[in-house]
């Protein structure tokens, strides 16, 4: 099947971060996208003394980031409530953003109501940008809209779908008072939401893990449409760190959604002796994970002086702006551990302390003092002799992740082919014309000394059983050596698309000719 028959698999987004963590205001258990920290403000409020996210968010736009997916959580936080009288009682309605930031108003009216209706209304919802002025954010119209349950626009069905309330307490028997004017004066009487909402207190590594059945806190990024490259959670507050339990699930998160988790280093590692003691008991390790040492030293415009800040938010975009010049697996151009003013580093590191703590696992952020810089390299949060040294090599471990991912979703419009040996065949020329652009880009270099990716995709790996609920394709690459692939089971079913690291027990030539023995051949790999 020629190339130009199949279609391109874009490479994967690696550069958008998300975000977990308090705002200020916005929409809960959300992921929200942000292209500038001016769209953070608009949606969650900008900076905030106790949201460590906030400072995160600004240090990333700041130093170059460009796009950012926000999932706000919040601890025991409260909504505003907006209550319009009626003759037979209120109707009731809270918002859906939690929080004393919240600025809700409403207004009725009875325009184009037949008279003697007493059921019908029209509903106007609007949310501002600071009480008392005109700055429209949000508004919803709902017209025609009745107080009945089983009308066919009742007000329970209209109020099910807004961006803003729901309907709180039962339904009045009769539709609300009408709020617009009756005198010569223009403008519209609007009720505004009471002084009742609660910004809650300081959250938790619960609230950040957050519920898989209802889809809050890290799970709301489980189904998340909008593919993401990095995830920070910064500080739970100020004086309080992310706690190991929430790490872990993170961590997963990110070996699910080929994903890199930047862990930030703890409030009481003030020196690197200290860093060091700790790390011998440190019971994180994660190819999907990584850490920078020490944390920065950088304005507090609210405080209005120097505090020390987790690192997350600035080497987020120290990589987000390395992925925008070059390919992620580009070692060579990543001076992501170069700082620049007016961040500062809390501790000093000696060089010899910089080595200790990279055969931990750990990156050591340092400092530009003028001239070139050469970068070192880079690790994922492992220590030595854990795993294969290439699985330690953070390039090495993002040009994984960028190539699965891309594969995850380049090929999932197979699933609304018939699964027949001429789907197979398309998929498996379309993942082999990516592997090779890849290879084309320098992957990984081509020395002739063997194959350097395979794709299999046959009537064995999806058995007649499973057709119609499931698409295997099974493909490897080896990014450092001939022959010694990295390979990955991707299954595509009609609610997910996984991708499992296996072991290729057989030599690549014997499994392509002998596709009848290819079931027993894989088992559950060690890349995790």
């Amino acid at each position: 099947m020629q190339a130009a028959s199949v279609p391109a698999i874009n490479p994967a987004a690696t550069a958008v971060t998300a975000f977990v963590g308090r705002t200020l205001r916005g929409p809960l258990d959300r992921p929200v996208k942000v292209d500038s920290f001016a769209d953070f403000q608009r949606h969650f409020g900008g900076l905030w003394q106790p949201s460590m996210l906030s400072y995160a968010v600004a240090q990333f736009f700041e130093r170059g980031g460009r796009s950012a997916l926000i999932v706000r959580v919040a601890n025991g936080a409260r909504s505003v409530s907006v209550t319009l009288p009626g003759p037979a009682g209120p109707l009731r309605l809270r918002g859906l953003n939690p929080g004393t930031r919240e600025c809700l108003r409403a207004a009725v009216d009875y325009d184009g109501i037949p008279e003697g209706d007493d059921e019908q209304f029209n509903l106007v919802l609007q949310r501002l940008e600071q009480p008392g002025t005109e700055l429209i954010e949000d508004q919803e119209i709902f017209p025609r809209i009745s107080v009945r349950s089983d009308a066919e626009r009742s007000v329970i069905e209209a109020l099910g779908k807004s961006r803003l309330v729901r309907l709180e307490g039962p339904l009045p028997a009769a539709r609300p008072a009408e709020t617009a004017r009756h005198d010569a004066a223009p403008g519209t009487v609007y009720i505004a939401s009471a002084a009742d909402g609660d910004d809650g207190g300081e959250i938790s590594d619960y609230d950040v893990i957050g519920s898989d059945e209802q889809g809050t806190g890290l799970a709301a990024l489980i189904g998340c449409a909008e593919r993401f490259g990095l995830l920070c959670i910064p500080p739970l507050a100020r004086e309080r760190d992310v706690g190991l339990v929430a790490w872990l699930v993170a961590a997963r998160l990110c070996r699910d959604r080929q994903a890199l988790l930047l862990v930030d280093p703890p409030r009481d590692w003030d020196s690197a002796d200290q860093a060091l003691a700790s790390l011998r008991d440190w019971p994180l390790n994660s190819t999907d994970a990584c850490m920078f040492y020490p944390r920065l030293t950088l304005p507090d415009r609210l405080r209005g002086r120097a505090e020390v800040f987790a690192p997350c938010g600035t080497v987020a975009a120290m990589i987000a702006v390395a992925d925008a010049r070059t390919p992620p697996w580009y070692q060579d151009n990543w001076s992501i551990e170069h700082i620049h003013s007016p961040a500062q580093l809390a501790v000093s590191v000696s060089d010899s302390q910089r080595e200790r703590l990279a055969r931990m696992g750990v990156n050591t952020l340092r400092t530009v003092r003028g001239g070139a810089t050469q970068p070192t390299e880079l690790l994922a949060l492992m220590p030595e002799r854990t795993v294969y040294d290439e699985m330690r090599r953070l390039p090495a471990r993002r040009l994984t992740q960028c190539i699965v991912a891309s594969v995850m979703d380049g090929t999932r419009w197979a699933l609304l082919e018939a699964p027949d040996a001429t789907l197979w065949q398309r998929l498996r020329a379309q993942v082999e014309v990516f592997l090779e652009s890849c290879a084309q880009q320098g992957a990984w270099p081509d020395d002739g000394s063997g194959e350097r990716y395979f794709v299999i995709c046959d009537e064995q790996l999806n058995m007649p059983a499973a057709r119609g609920r499931a698409l295997q394709v099974l493909f490897g690459f080896a990014p450092l050596q001939a022959s010694s692939f990295i390979s990955y089971l991707l299954t595509h079913t009609a609610d997910a698309t996984t991708a499992r690291p296996v072991s290729v027990n057989r030599g690549l030539a014997h499994l392509r000719r002998a596709p009848v023995q290819l079931g027993g051949q894989l088992s559950q790999g060690s890349f995790t």
